[in-house]
């Protein structure tokens, strides 16, 4: 059986700082792509979500690219980040209770692939808005990426509706760079796992003797990161001994990209349809508002 980490293990608070790090890198294009469409047509998007929200955003992070929709949305009553990191997650949530003193920020650690409940804001809403910004749709595999959207599907209510990134399907070159950079900070990123492991879970991982792998399957449609074991090894956790041998992989993340067309018949299987589209000038990059079949947004 080939082994793996889940990537949602990468987000402890180290992990989280060095993703902050790539999103910074020349080579990471889809954080300021995205950033510059939602500066370009945040009021559009606002426009479309309506006023007197609940918004809720799903693998929150820093909510960087959030605080230009707050800024747009008009009079929105409440916003929920949910992540999995819960310092990085509350460090967040306090920045932007002083950003924005009218606005209830109540922040939920939850897993957002498994059931959580929503909080209930101390004002009344007129609907939920989902934001799931960042391409992060594109690490699950399509069939689980299908049940995630069903999930969005039950919590969303009347006139609710998917504000959600995706990342276009490009040339490898430029692919593949993004999540191989020549500093580094991915592989340290990608490696933090292990790092991880050693630290909570009194792993035995000695990090020279692995390497960060980013290859694109051009089949799939997607980017495929590993951690590669350099020699023959055993490595124990806990009371566990694990062997590896020499080039053996742990695969960590996929990362599919998407034609725009492609994510609405798949986000149709649960009943969304594609309501807006805003795209940057090269193409790299989307985010789309979808909306359930018979509803208005």
């Amino acid at each position: 059986m080939n082994k793996t980490l889940p990537c949602k293990y990468f987000y402890d608070e180290v992990g989280s700082q060095l993703f902050d790090q790539i999103c910074e890198l020349d080579e990471y294009y889809p954080t300021r792509t995205e950033l510059k469409i939602m500066i370009d047509h945040a009021d559009e998007m606002a426009s479309q979500i309506d006023r007197d929200v609940m918004l809720v955003e799903l693998g929150s992070g820093s909510s960087i690219k959030t605080k230009i929709l707050l800024d747009a949305l008009i009079d929105p009553v409440a916003y929920v980040p949910v992540d999995i990191s819960e310092e990085h997650l509350l460090k967040t949530a306090e920045g932007l209770r002083s950003r924005y003193t009218d606005l209830e920020v109540l922040p939920v650690v939850a897993d957002f692939t498994k059931p959580f409940e929503l909080p209930i804001p101390s004002q009344s809403y007129s609907h939920v808005a989902l934001y799931f910004p960042g391409s992060t749709i594109g690490n699950f595999e399509p069939d689980t990426a299908v049940e995630i959207l069903g999930s969005m599907a039950e919590l969303l209510g009347p006139q609710g509706g998917l504000l959600i990134g995706i990342d276009l399907q490009k040339d490898i070159r430029t692919l593949v760079s993004a999540y191989d950079d020549a500093s580094g900070v991915t592989s340290q990123f990608n490696l933090n796992l292990l790092s991880r492991i050693n630290r909570e879970l009194d792993g035995t991982f000695d990090l020279s003797k692995f390497s960060h792998k980013a290859i694109y399957n051009e089949v799939a449609h997607r980017i495929e990161i590993s951690i590669v074991s350099l020699e023959d090894q055993s490595v124990s956790i806990g009371d566990d001994v694990f062997h590896f041998f020499k080039n053996e992989e742990i695969l960590t993340e996929y990362s599919h990209k998407y034609s725009i067309d492609g994510f609405a018949k798949l986000a149709g299987q649960h009943g969304f349809s594609l309501h807006q589209q805003w795209t940057d000038e090269d193409g790299l990059f989307a985010v789309l508002h979808l909306v359930l079949d018979g509803e208005s947004s």
